[in-house]
């Protein structure tokens, strides 16, 4: 006889997952953030920060994978969020755009400096110049790192900016050591999304992770080709219109010139100019000036 045992599910489990349901019901973008190297004081300044328009709960990732079941019918593809359930997580939920949000999580990130182990966000590079160290010993450990230096006034010099560690690359205890005492902090703390749902769809983090500053550049370059493509093509838009109408009038006063056509605007020029190839003429011809 085989005995079917149940296990009895704590009070508190149940109101855990049922609350994390109803948020999760409640709101439009759920998202999942990952809370490696994330402080307490971060979180909390946070929900200072965002009040009741940004909702934060940590949840163990069995609970939470209840609550995305319990709400999948009511929000179909929310489920798939059980993917990224890996590590610790914070749940988010909110009727911001993820890609608002994300935009505001990255500006409020702060600069950490690296442990042996961390991997580097970026290519990590020292800059030339006075290190504010003594010689001594370091110059050995500097150049174990792949630092170039000079002792001038007394002190250690970076002969030129150097990159000690590519993005992407394990950062050992020696150059952490080095970073940490050069006062350079590489590695960037706070939230970082994981994914997002919002209206059936899941967003991975790193379509959510938008670098503005690129975005603009390149939507100012897009601006710049288009308005010298309308230009060149003779398109009138309210933009192109007064550069449009000066090189027309540049086009039909050259033209005229050259037509030796006698207008008001012409004649002085069309007569300067064959004055000078008269001029010219006569030189050519061996021709004098009367005096």
């Amino acid at each position: 006889m085989s005995i079917v045992l149940e296990k009895k599910v704590k009070d508190w489990k149940k109101a855990e997952v049922e609350e994390l349901a109803k948020l999760i019901e409640n709101y439009k973008v759920v998202a999942l953030s990952d809370l490696y190297k994330v402080k307490t004081a971060q979180i909390q300044e946070l929900r200072k920060r965002f009040g009741d328009e940004v909702k934060f709960r940590c949840v163990k990732n069995t609970l939470a994978r209840f609550a995305l079941k319990k709400v999948s019918e009511k929000k179909p593809g929310v489920e798939k969020l059980e993917e990224y359930l890996k590590g610790s997580n914070l749940f988010i939920f909110t009727n911001i755009s993820p890609f608002k949000l994300s935009i505001l999580f990255e500006k409020n990130k702060i600069n950490l400096p690296a442990s042996a182990g961390d991997v580097a966000p970026e290519d990590i590079v020292v800059p030339e110049g006075n290190t504010g160290m003594s010689p001594g010993p370091v110059i050995s450990e500097l150049s174990d790192v792949g630092l170039p230096t000079k002792i001038e006034s007394g002190s250690i010099w970076i002969t030129r900016d150097t990159v000690v560690a590519r993005k992407g690359e394990v950062i050992s205890a020696k150059l952490a050591s080095i970073l940490s005492r050069l006062g350079i902090k590489p590695i960037k703390a706070g939230l970082t999304l994981k994914a997002a749902y919002e209206d059936g769809l899941i967003h991975p983090g790193e379509v959510l992770q938008i670098n503005l500053d690129r975005y603009v550049e390149d939507f100012r370059e897009a601006v710049s080709f288009a308005y010298n493509l309308a230009v060149n093509a003779g398109y009138p838009t309210l933009e192109t219109l007064p550069i449009l109408l000066s090189k027309a009038l540049n086009e039909a006063r050259n033209l005229a010139i050259h037509a030796m056509v006698f207008e008001k605007e012409t004649l002085p020029i069309v007569l300067g100019k064959a004055y000078s190839e008269g001029v010219i003429l006569a030189k050519k011809l061996g021709w004098e000036k009367s005096t």
